[in-house]
């Protein structure tokens, strides 16, 4: 059969999808981008927050009318743990839905789906890590691997830990093979995913260590991680980050508010002046370290007052960029009893706040690089301008540049010329030459 996937919400739904495909392809099927040619239509699901499940909900009911009246349609991850049978009523047409611990179940539901039986599969199980699914079948430049599933903290507004469940962990050896395959099939800057990456242990190894595992697979040029809790991150992390040549000097590390307050009722187990400390601490063991956060506005019983701490904390640290949202309520969270009292009004106009002052500072930090040199890992051509190429830096940020089209994958040098809030752009002279030579990595 040909199957269409499509993907919502985080880093990790992005990889559990390209598992997904795996999974399917190694059971027989082929993919199709194309939903006119589709057997069997499967959505993956985000539910962070009520905007991102609506937004589902209504794709999941235009899709229906999209695909052929034989095709079948499937909800995986997220929404479908979190609302499960229910969903069949709400999607009309809606013919299986699956939860993330029961991804390897999906090429035998495929079958069931194209026989016409409907099926929901949401039990969790918090001993599955996939870590013996199908190996990659395709890889781009850079690329996902989850190193853990699940999260303990039970952070007050998260779903996460009640649609993903408990804390595991990939054994350090089957990462550091997935690592491998990924680079003979072209990959050269890899995202190692999970909810709280610095609660990695596999027996004795921790996070750091992987870290130092994984810098060791040859032909990899760099190492990225995401997401970081700030009560886990330990001294050993920040000394990998320092030592560790294939491991980039950027941090995200979400914060959410700068009131101790609002921390306390969000359950972050820090306070401002904890996270404060520890920003110095990274900052001085790594100088010029990109640091970046999230950050929510509106969360029941923010005043005035924690609202402007959450605005001096920003002015403070200076991240060098922000994911920022306005609070919703999430049902089965333990904010969800709490009296949601900040207006829409006031959450909608706290974030706009929000957004305009962390586009200024970093702005300001962007200009702070004009006139220096950047190692950029080169992507492909830009997308709003297919004459120019771009890519990241070590820090993670996006720079626009010419170079000929031989570069594309290849470590290079770009000088810093002007920038937007969000973008850098850059030369590379001697590219232009004919005299360049890719940094020796």
């Amino acid at each position: 059969m040909k199957i269409y996937v499509e993907t919502y919400g985080c880093q990790m739904n992005e990889y559990d999808s390209a598992m997904i495909r795996s999974m399917l392809v190694s059971a027989g099927h082929s993919l199709t981008s194309d939903l006119a040619e589709a057997d069997v239509a499967i959505v993956n699901s985000c539910t962070v927050r009520e905007r991102a499940e609506q937004r589902v909900l209504g794709r999941l009911r235009h899709l229906r009318g999209l695909i052929g009246k034989n095709a079948a349609l499937g909800v995986v991850g997220c929404v479908a743990q979190r609302m499960g049978e229910e969903l069949l009523s709400e999607v009309r047409g809606l013919d299986f839905v699956v939860g993330t611990d029961r991804y390897a179940l999906i090429p035998d539901i495929v079958e069931k789906a194209g026989r016409g039986l409907k099926c929901v599969e949401t039990d969790q199980d918090n001993s599955e890590d996939y870590g013996d699914h199908p190996g990659p079948f395709t890889a781009s430049l850079s690329d996902f691997v989850s190193v853990m599933r699940g999260c303990n903290n039970y952070c007050s507004y998260c779903i996460v830990p009640h649609v993903r469940g408990r804390e595991r962990s990939v054994p350090h050896a089957t990462v550091f093979a997935e690592v491998k395959a990924l680079v003979r099939l072209g990959m050269r800057d890899v995202t190692l995913l999970g909810q709280n990456v610095n609660s990695y242990r596999d027996g004795p190894v921790t996070f750091a260590q992987l870290l130092g595992i994984i810098n060791d697979v040859p032909d990899l040029k760099r190492i990225r991680f995401a997401t970081s809790h700030p009560k886990d991150l330990s001294e050993e992390l920040i000394d990998a980050i320092a030592d560790l040549d294939r491991v980039c000097e950027h941090m995200h590390l979400p914060v959410q508010s700068g009131s101790n307050s609002i921390l306390r009722r969000m359950n972050r187990s820090y306070t401002r002046e904890d996270y404060v400390a520890l920003i110095g601490s990274i900052r001085k063991r790594i100088p010029g370290i990109a640091v970046t956060t999230d950050v929510i506005m509106g969360f029941p019983g923010e005043t005035d007052e924690d609202f402007h701490a959450t605005l001096s904390l920003m002015e403070e640290i200076r991240f060098d960029s922000a994911f920022m949202f306005r609070y919703s309520v999430r049902e089965g969270t333990s904010a969800a009893t709490l009296d949601d009292d900040v207006p829409e009004a006031t959450k909608i106009e706290r974030l706009k706040t929000t957004i305009e002052l962390q586009k200024g500072i970093t702005t300001a930090i962007n200009q702070e690089l004009i006139g220096t040199q950047l190692e950029v890992l080169v992507d492909g051509p830009s997308k709003r301008d297919a004459s120019r190429m771009f890519g990241k830096s070590r820090s993670g940020k996006t720079v626009i540049f010419e170079c000929p089209d031989e570069c594309a994958g290849k470590l290079i040098h770009v000088r810093v010329t002007s920038c937007s809030a969000w973008t850098l752009h850059g030369e590379t002279e001697a590219w232009q030459k004919g005299l360049a030579r890719p940094v020796d990595r």
